[in-house]
């Protein structure tokens, strides 16, 4: 699948709920409303739409939330992707916020995920609890140790926050170190109607000047077909990677899609460029159609998105579209 803009369609994430167990306060409000669970696209639907898009050319599916590993028999899914790796599909790998990780982390593996991404902004027990409001430390520190045991590469996301945790950055670095886990510092994203968002704001152009200071970044190619430019850092010898929608977007070389729990297929995080998918799905057992409309898809996939911290770009909130 090629867009207009000469880019190769090859990765594919798919929010398999909107729901979550944790409130982090940039990503969705204390009181959110969730979807129906009518509205939801059935874990078999969502295998046939993966299929479809493997089928097309998709090599790597990340799943999302929310937090996928809340929704109920979401491993039936897990397991039944894991029989396309070495058949089209190349990897197949999630973001998860860890809660549920030493419950799924043997079954994680054993259906073929080999990495995952880890949300965890920050170590300290009292301000994790004040990020996340309904989060416990321990229990995700519980879910890394278990996917670590299980043989899982991990890489740790942390949403850089001005006056939350940015004093935390060296310390974070040093566990990852020792932890031998990578590591990749995230801007916050203008999107859903959080509070105080352009407050914590901050530019990791200049967070990377300063880490340089003290740390020995040594330049890499290294790539998983996302939005991070990574370095690797002499003195752990762990990566670190930078996701910068404003101060260095990543536009020029974006490769994905992303499926919301609903059947909705949006070309870019940060436009509402969309394509129904649930209808074509369920209106025939004849993928033809279904694959039509992926095409349109693609075919309509903007050059870029358009994120400035100072207004919402987009009023869905991160957990509705997948991360």
């Amino acid at each position: 699948m090629i867009d207009p803009f000469g880019r190769h369609i090859s990765y594919l994430r798919v929010s398999v709920t909107d729901r979550c167990d944790f409130r982090c306060v940039y990503c969705m409000a204390e009181d959110m409303s969730f979807l129906p669970k009518d509205e939801l696209l059935s874990l078999e639907e969502m295998e046939r739409l993966c299929k479809a898009f493997i089928r097309m050319g998709v090599t790597k599916l990340r799943l999302t939330g929310g937090e996928p590993l809340v929704r109920r028999n979401v491993m039936s899914l897990i397991e039944g992707l894991g029989q396309y790796l070495g058949n089209g599909l190349e990897e197949l790998t999630l973001t998860t916020n860890g809660s549920q990780l030493a419950k799924h982390a043997q079954g994680l593996a054993q259906a073929g995920v080999r990495r995952i991404n880890v949300s965890l902004d920050t170590l300290d027990e009292a301000k994790f609890a004040r990020i996340t409001r309904w989060g416990r430390l321990g229990q995700v520190r519980d879910g890394i140790a278990a996917a670590q045991a299980a043989g899982l590469a991990i890489k740790i996301n942390m949403v850089a926050l001005k006056g939350v945790n940015d004093d935390e950055f060296d310390t974070m670095l040093e566990w990852c170190g020792q932890e031998g886990l990578d590591l990749c510092l995230i801007e916050t994203m203008p999107m859903g109607e959080v509070t105080h968002r352009e407050e914590t704001h901050l530019r990791l152009s200049d967070v990377r000047a300063e880490l340089a200071a003290r740390w020995t970044m040594l330049a890499s190619d290294y790539a998983t077909g996302g939005p991070a430019r990574y370095v690797t850092v002499a003195q752990t010898g762990q990566r670190l990677g930078f996701i910068t929608p404003f101060s260095h977007n990543f536009c020029e070389s974006c490769n994905r899609v992303r499926l919301t729990c609903t059947g909705t297929l949006y070309m870019c995080l940060g436009q509402e460029d969309a394509v129904d998918l649930r209808k074509p799905l369920r209106a025939s057992t004849d993928d033809a159609a279904l694959e039509a409309a992926i095409n349109r898809g693609i075919a309509a996939k903007p050059k870029g998105h358009d994120f400035d911290i100072r207004r919402v770009a987009v009023p869905r909130h991160m957990s509705v579209t997948g991360g």
